[in-house]
């Protein structure tokens, strides 16, 4: 089995973080190989922004993602440059209250960011996308999730960050959304 997987947005969103806890999550707890390479641009904020991860239960030759089996996008023009490049039967994920996807394509959807502000946490959207990739891929498990969360953000942010794991997970959970 190998995976290819990018998280893209723009810079302020977490992709760089939501990337690190993802192949955490897959490398010390759920027990694959994995490789991340980030990409940022020279803005502190707002500039274009990915992590890229290959998951493999053997070791990797070529650690570079070249065609996503899973994308996650969190912003417009993250969909519109990641996209074209995805495998034919890639699993997309956007963040629907930001990403409006081309009329033919059908990804699925939560309202990150929106639920996120409905928190009171704006900045905890990409956990909340973590939770919704985890039951829509199936690639990797809760606990390994939640355990990469606790091992990965700040003590002071851990209840929220996993609430916002929890809002993420109940949202694919209750009825899949796609389109």
């Amino acid at each position: 089995m190998r995976k290819e997987i990018r998280i893209a947005g723009f810079g302020g969103q977490g992709v760089v973080l939501g990337g690190t806890i993802l192949g955490k999550a897959l490398a010390l707890y759920d027990d694959y190989e994995t490789v991340l390479t980030q990409v940022y641009g020279p803005e502190a904020r707002g500039g274009a922004s990915s992590s890229s991860l290959v998951v493999s239960d053997e070791p990797i030759d070529y650690p570079f993602v070249q065609h996503p089996d899973i994308l996650v996008i969190l912003s417009q023009e993250a969909y519109i440059k990641f996209r074209p490049g995805a495998s034919q039967d890639a699993t997309i994920l956007i963040d629907g209250g930001l990403v409006t996807p081309w009329d033919d394509d059908h990804p699925h959807s939560i309202p990150a960011t929106r639920l996120a502000e409905a928190m009171g946490q704006r900045k905890v959207a990409n956990v909340i996308m973590l939770g919704f990739l985890t039951v829509v891929t199936g690639l990797v498990s809760r606990q390994a999730m939640e355990k990469a969360i606790e091992a990965t953000v700040k003590t002071k942010t851990v209840p929220v960050n996993l609430r916002a794991f929890a809002v993420g997970y109940e949202y694919a959970a209750v009825g899949e959304r796609k389109g």
